[in-house]
């Protein structure tokens, strides 16, 4: 881990779900020069299809074509994404080591329910960092980072913000397509949701919030924060 502090830390319950959500964001600010760190909370161990060394070679092939910096995986277990105090802790020193400036974690609204967990536990983990007296057994020092926001994986909500991936939609297909094991139906793949035109229904749905703000391709992301608007509130920057 680096000691540096870092632009952007995603977290993630599996592998792939950063990319489902905001894989067109982190490319963009990618490209720009922006240090970006993904943490899967999970191995995705239970997933119906690959396997955890297949899901690993893909998720580093997928963040390879969006530009990370780093990835990580913490190992807590599959469908048992819990709000305990050691997990809690484990995600505290991430983002102690990483120092970011921004923090992402999943919309807590979601069919999958480690999804809403993973959600609950950065949440939880996010301000905890910053309180210097917790977790004295590490002698990592305390950080606050700037804001916490909110991807969506799956479903379609109504954004507090969006952020015009138009540029690099082409990138965030291609690191979906990485995952092969879970977007590519076979003769030995298992019938999910995920293999049957999931990264067409992305793509649509990136679609249809760029045509609520007048560009081809956008990501939606919500907030529990209001945004401070400095100098662009016409759009002159």
């Amino acid at each position: 881990m680096s000691s540096v502090g870092i632009d952007i830390l995603c977290f993630g319950a599996h592998a792939d779900d950063v990319e489902i959500g905001m894989g067109g964001t982190i490319a963009k600010y990618a490209r720009m020069g922006k240090k970006i760190v993904i943490c899967d909370l999970t191995e995705a161990e239970l997933s119906s299809n690959g396997t955890v060394f297949l899901r690993k070679e893909e998720a580093n092939r997928a963040g390879e074509i969006i530009g990370i910096t780093e990835r990580m995986t913490l190992g807590l277990p599959d469908r048992g994404l819990y709000l305990t105090e050691e997990a809690v802790k484990k995600i505290v020193r991430v983002i102690r080591t990483y120092k970011p400036k921004l923090v992402f974690a999943p919309y807590m609204i979601d069919r999958h329910p480690d999804h809403g967990n993973c959600a609950r536990l950065v949440e939880e983990a996010y301000f905890s960092a910053g309180i210097q007296k917790f977790d004295q057994d590490s002698d990592l020092p305390w950080h606050k980072s700037y804001r916490m926001y909110y991807y969506m994986i799956n479903g379609f909500h109504k954004p507090d913000f969006i952020v015009d991936i138009s540029s690099d939609m082409k990138n965030k297909i291609e690191a979906l397509k990485a995952y092969e094991s879970q977007f590519v139906k076979s003769d030995k793949t298992i019938d999910t949701p995920l293999v049957n035109g999931y990264i067409e229904s992305v793509e649509a749905r990136e679609r249809l919030y760029g045509k609520e703000v007048g560009v081809q391709y956008a990501e939606g992301f919500m907030t529990k924060t209001p945004i401070l608007l400095a100098n662009d509130l016409l759009g002159d920057t």
